[in-house]
């Protein structure tokens, strides 16, 4: 961070994050779940020993688990928050008492009208022929699991992710393509940080898979170049809605 080569932001995961006067559960997993006191409380602790370890007022949020509630907008705005990136759009996390966000946009987009904080959603994609009637027919999937993987071997429908963590290589790039030609003016990559070393994630389990996570890495980003797609940071984003 003192040579101006990194970002730092806050990640609120309530059951690890004091104070701890709520049933470790399910739902309470979720901070947008918890008393609207309760989810503020935990995120001022977190925010004020991260900037007061690293010297800097964090400008970036992302929910654990993705999990905002009708309040945290508010929250986030009033600690100077600029950024929010908690939504993982196309996907619907309802029936584990988390949010829904399959209808949420996948381009940047203002959570008030003052303009005070930006959403920046993870990038997903649908690809396939059937990929502009996504938003409506991929719900079915998760009633009728068959169906999705039928619409997916067909090249009719897949819903892809930008992330090393479950996607291939392969998938990535077709995503990439599809977010460009759809003019997404930026593109959110994403992935859970202890899956940088072996044996913490369900994703990389050995050295393996560490070797594979970096070269989907080194391939991702060598094709995001190849294809006009520049690196940024959050500073440049603010700067440019700003401006």
């Amino acid at each position: 961070m003192r040579a101006g080569k990194a970002e730092v932001g806050v990640q609120l995961h309530p059951w690890v994050n004091p104070p701890h006067h709520e049933e470790v559960n399910t739902y309470n997993s979720f901070a947008g779940n918890l008393r609207e006191e309760l989810e503020a409380s935990k995120f001022r602790r977190l925010r004020d020993v991260i900037e007061k370890g690293f010297g800097t007022a964090p400008r970036i949020y992302r929910a654990g688990r993705y999990g905002l509630g009708p309040q945290t907008a508010r929250l986030l705005s009033e600690h100077g928050i600029a950024i929010d990136s908690s939504v993982r759009a196309r996907y619907d996390y309802s029936e584990g008492h988390g949010p829904d966000y399959s209808r949420h946009p996948v381009a940047p987009y203002w959570t008030d009208p003052e303009r005070k904080l930006l959403e920046l959603p993870l990038t997903t994609v649908f690809w396939g022929l059937l990929r502009k009637q996504g938003h409506r027919l991929f719900p079915f999937t998760a009633k009728f699991p068959l169906l999705g993987g039928l619409l997916s071997r067909l090249g009719l429908l897949e819903r892809i992710g930008l992330t090393p963590e479950g996607v291939s290589q392969d998938e990535a790039l077709r995503a990439i393509d599809i977010a460009l030609d759809d003019r997404l003016p930026v593109l959110v990559l994403s992935f859970h940080s202890p899956s940088l070393a072996a044996g913490f994630t369900p994703y990389v389990r050995g050295e393996d898979d560490l070797d594979a996570l970096y070269d989907w890495l080194r391939t991702v980003f060598g094709y995001l170049s190849s294809r006009g797609v520049r690196p940024t940071t959050i500073e440049e984003i603010m700067a440019s809605v700003d401006a």
